[in-house]
């Protein structure tokens, strides 16, 4: 270990790490970039990929983000946004869970989707993205949906949970499960030139405000569409708001609902206890 941080040290440029310092230790040390990175960040070494962050994110808070665990539930439109940019934020472990493959009405909106992986999972592509992206972050891809018996198995050891689905049966097993276990969970849901988000605390529950019925399977996302910039816009959000959670700062958004209208350009936060009009988007 003193061996790799004397050669950690030969290779920083000041308190930044250049990659291909991270990349040459991993390779005569005979570790991952992704062991490389956490010892680095644990001399005070910021990797240089996140020297942007340095304004907003400390050295220790970087560290931390890298030792957190998010689960992402759904690699579609809102998902592959949030594992996009978890990734190059430097969080540390992905876990993604998506049963489905690409199908061609999905390269309208959805990061992950490209011609060229027509049919294939969504979750080999989020591993294959991350891995060209940031190889330091860690994807666990689940091909499988998201049901009230493989809530707590996949949940288990997270620190967060996204939810970027789209049947409202689903997202309230979600809700329910991320309850039961004390694990905070954002919520996202977008159609058209619409989308609303909110956090769900350990201790809270935000499902009797957002499907009060919980009846439908789909919201209305399957009459009015979702063109590319509204999934882009609030998957940013929940990552906002999962960077809070990790780091312990900032107001987030439990309690309240955000509704977005992108051709108004309005933004209107409502108190969940408010007795307001719940929201039914999908």
């Amino acid at each position: 270990m003193e061996d790799l941080r004397a050669f950690l040290a030969t290779r920083a440029r000041g308190d930044l790490l250049p990659w291909a310092g991270q990349v040459a230790a991993a390779d005569r040390f005979h570790r991952t970039v992704a062991s490389v990175e956490e010892v680095a960040l644990e001399l005070g070494l910021m990797p240089a990929r996140y020297q942007r962050n340095r304004q907003t994110i400390s050295t220790a808070e970087q560290l931390r983000l890298f030792r957190s665990r998010v689960v992402i539930v759904g690699a579609g439109g809102l998902g592959g946004y949030v594992v996009e940019e978890l990734a190059r934020l430097g969080v540390g472990t992905l876990v993604v869970a998506d049963p489905d493959t690409f199908e061609e009405h999905n390269l309208n909106r959805q990061l992950l989707a490209s011609p060229a992986n027509l049919g294939a999972p969504k979750v080999e592509a989020a591993v294959e993205r991350v891995g060209t992206i940031n190889p330091a972050v860690r994807v666990v891809p689940l091909r499988s949906a998201f049901s009230r018996e493989n809530g707590a198995e996949l949940l288990s050891g997270a620190d967060a949970a996204v939810d970027a689905l789209d049947t409202v049966t689903a997202r309230v097993e979600l809700a329910r499960a991320c309850r039961e276990l004390g694990v905070p969970m954002v919520h996202g849901a977008i159609a058209g030139w619409y989308g609303q988000m909110a956090t769900q605390m350990p201790g809270e529950d935000i499902t009797p405000f957002i499907y009060p019925s919980g009846n439908e399977p789909k919201g209305v996302e399957t009459k009015l569409g979702n063109p590319a910039f509204t999934p882009a816009v609030v998957a940013s959000l929940q990552v906002a708001e999962v960077c809070k959670i990790l780091l312990g700062q900032g107001r987030c958004l439990n309690r309240r609902m955000l509704f977005l209208n992108l051709l108004e350009m309005e933004f209107e936060e409502v108190p969940i206890a408010s007795g307001a009009a719940p929201g039914d988007l999908g």
